[in-house]
């Protein structure tokens, strides 16, 4: 879901991309998260009331985090070129979102002292390597059927790249802050493949409003009036709300679907989640372009480098596996 949500949003035709990006965010941070958990929870208010503030807010903020870090990402990819720049943003968001919250939270001897963490640890490694052969082979596509970015700025791309993966790992960290709630809702009788849920409010609202503050901004400074987008024909304005509602819809259920994940990861290795979100989002991203006809006309060596990416991320992520079989 990660890799494919931006085909049908790349479709719609005559509009803004702050417009596109608001309305699919309406669906994806507001109205999904907003719906499943009350399909949930049988009193939806009185649940959150119960958390209390000093915990929603913590979870939301985590979320206005992860929202700062959606925004260089996309920034990052302006300076760095498409497969260079989601190739850095991804690799640190990967390694700082894996790694951090169970040192943050006292638990770094998971990570090194146990022979399950080594071995987790080591497919996190692997992993980078394989992000590592998957954006220079994407990078090398770039080159040869683009020519050089006109925008390419490799100290400001790598800066925001940095400030990408510490800010994007705020999903990760709100997931982990939101414990409690999951806890709660196991209480009630929640699947524990839908538990995580509720926390998705919080912290895709908390997002939500970082991501509208940019888009809107960008619509003042660019002197862009939204309004002139809702004037179109009535069979394109209703496309281009279609498209835009499933690119959102779509981008919610790969977080809907990492809950799945988590709830059938041991809590002891939990923290391997993210890696296996993250490495996964560069393997299928590197498949849909070969699906989508994005290689055609690029060198086979280069598609060559990008199998074996493809194979090292497959190969991490069976190594992940091991780790979690072992004591």
């Amino acid at each position: 879901m990660a890799a494919t949500f931006y085909v049908p949003i790349e479709r719609v035709k005559s509009w803004s991309w702050e417009t596109t990006w608001a309305i699919a965010g309406w669906f994806s941070w507001i109205l999904a998260p907003i719906g499943v958990t009350l399909l949930l929870l049988p009193h939806f208010h009185a649940f959150y009331a119960e958390m209390g503030w000093p915990l929603l807010i913590r979870v939301a903020l985590f979320g206005a985090l992860w929202g700062v870090g959606s925004i260089t990402y996309g920034l990052t990819v302006r300076h760095l070129g498409l497969s260079l720049g989601i190739g850095m943003a991804i690799g640190l968001t990967l390694t700082v979102g894996t790694l951090l919250p169970p040192i943050v939270a006292g638990q770094a001897s998971l990570l090194f002292a146990t022979r399950s963490g080594l071995i987790s640890m080591a497919g996190v490694l692997v992993s980078l390597v394989g992000v590592a052969i998957v954006t220079f082979a994407g990078h090398q596509k770039e080159v040869q059927r683009k020519g050089s970015l006109e925008e390419f700025n490799v100290p400001l791309g790598i800066t925001l790249a940095v400030l990408c993966g510490i800010s994007s790992s705020g999903m990760s960290f709100g997931i982990a802050a939101a414990k409690p709630m999951e806890q709660a809702a196991l209480h009630l009788g929640v699947n524990p493949l839908y538990a995580a849920l509720p926390a998705y409010v919080l912290i895709m609202g908390g997002g939500s409003l970082v991501n509208w503050g940019y888009c809107f901004f960008r619509m003042w400074t660019l002197k862009h009036n939204p309004i002139g987008d809702m004037r179109r024909p009535v069979p394109e304005l209703l496309k281009n709300t279609a498209l835009a509602t499933l690119g959102g819809f779509m981008w919610y259920l790969q977080f809907f679907f990492y809950a799945w994940g988590a709830a059938n990861i041991p809590q002891r290795l939990s923290y391997v989640n993210w890696m296996l979100h993250m490495s996964l989002y560069v393997l299928c991203g590197g498949l849909v372009g070969l699906a989508l006809g994005e290689w055609k006309g690029v060198a086979t060596r280069s598609i060559r480098i990008l199998c074996l990416g493809i194979l090292v991320i497959i190969a991490a992520a069976n190594i992940v596996g091991l780790g979690m079989a072992g004591n």
